[in-house]
C-alpha cells in the first residue's frame, strides 16, 4: 500500500473542519479511500463526534471497516450506540469486517435490542465473527454476583 500524497490529506482534514456539512460527508468518504494514519485518526474522531451530522459520523464508520484498522474498535463499538440508523448500521458492519471479538458482547445487545437493517447489520457481523443469529437474538444473562 502507497502512503497517502500528504497535501492531499492536509486538503481534506481541513475540509472536515468545513461548516457544510456536504463537504465533510464527501471529504470523510476521501479520506476513507486515500487511507493511511491520519486518515485513520480523522475518521475514529468524526464517528465519536457527537456534534457532527449524523451521515458524516455514518459514513466514517463505513470507512473505518473498510481501512480495517483495528484501532478503530472501540469507537466503533461506542458508534453502535449512536442516534438514527446509519452510524449504527455502519458501525456494526464495520466491526464485523475487522473480526475483532470485543465487538462480541456489544454487537449481542445490538442484535438483541434492535430491529431490521440495524439488527440484521448485527446478526451479519456476528456470523463473521463466528456468532450464529440465534445467538444474537437471544438475550444476555446477567453476569453472577459475586
Amino acid at each position: 500500500m502507497t502512503k497517502p500524497d500528504p497535501n492531499a490529506i492536509k486538503l481534506l482534514l481541513a475540509e472536515l473542519r468545513s461548516t457544510n456539512k456536504e463537504t465533510r460527508r464527501t471529504a470523510v468518504m476521501k479520506l476513507g479511500m486515500l487511507g493511511g494514519e491520519e486518515a485513520v485518526r480523522a475518521l475514529m474522531m468524526a464517528v465519536q463526534n457527537e456534534h457532527e451530522d449524523l451521515i458524516v459520523r455514518g459514513r466514517a464508520a463505513l470507512m473505518l471497516g473498510r481501512l480495517g484498522d483495528v484501532r478503530a474498535v472501540e469507537p466503533l463499538i461506542r458508534a453502535l450506540e449512536a442516534p438514527g440508523y446509519q452510524t449504527p448500521l455502519h458501525a456494526a458492519e464495520a466491526l464485523g469486517r475487522l473480526g475483532d471479538p470485543r465487538a462480541v458482547e456489544p454487537l449481542l445487545r445490538m442484535a438483541a435490542n434492535t430491529r431490521g437493517k440495524t439488527r440484521l447489520a448485527a446478526e451479519q457481523a456476528l456470523a463473521r465473527l463466528g456468532y450464529t443469529a440465534e445467538a444474537a437474538t437471544t438475550p444476555l444473562e446477567p453476569e453472577p454476583e459475586g
